[in-house]
């Protein structure tokens, strides 16, 4: 059975079809491994398609990153809802989709965005974790190291001249204090 649907799920954020803002389509395709090649030929085969196609505003393609991010995300803009409804709804469109198929794990995932959404979060993405916890143990440490090696030159004059007479002063002012309590008692 082919699990890999034609239509691509498309998920609408904010719908506002009625007005001509711009508008957002956040793309997201899984791509097999080995296959970025062609993939990268086919993007840029498809980018083209869509700049000719009315009110499209542009693209940008972000690439997958080891740790972080597994899918190519595409930030397809376009002038208005009504432009970029038809553009994903257009019959060229779905030729070049059905042209990647053999180079996609999965059904590519489509985020409509309108608004100030689009300034903050990329959705359904994977928030990257936090680092072990002896790493960033390693690394303050080593900060702290260098921290103490780059002002200990500076810092150690200083407290070989200041250092007995502050604690000449400290120690006479316990004693004071104390002579003092114990003449109030």
């Amino acid at each position: 059975m082919d699990t890999f649907h034609s239509t691509a799920p498309i998920q609408i954020v904010k719908h506002r079809s009625e007005d001509n803002q711009p508008v957002t389509a956040v793309i997201s395709q899984r791509v097999l491994p080995h296959h970025e090649a062609e993939y990268e030929r086919w993007m840029q085969g498809i980018t083209e398609a869509a700049k000719q196609f009315p009110g499209h505003s542009g693209v940008m393609v972000i690439r997958p990153e080891a740790g972080i991010c597994v899918n190519f995300v595409v930030i397809l803009k376009f002038d208005c809802y009504a432009h970029l409804k038809a553009w994903l709804d257009l019959p060229l469109r779905q030729q070049w989709l059905d042209k990647a198929k053999p180079f996609l794990s999965k059904p590519e995932r489509v985020d409509i965005l309108t608004g100030f959404e689009t300034w903050f979060t990329l959705p359904a993405q994977a928030v990257k974790k936090a680092p072990p916890r002896y790493k960033m143990a390693l690394l303050t440490t080593l900060a702290v190291f260098v921290a103490v090696q780059l002002i200990n030159p500076i810092l150690l004059p200083l407290l070989v001249q200041f250092l007995p007479p502050l604690l000449a002063a400290l120690i006479a002012t316990d004693v004071v204090a104390n002579d003092f309590a114990q003449a109030v008692a």
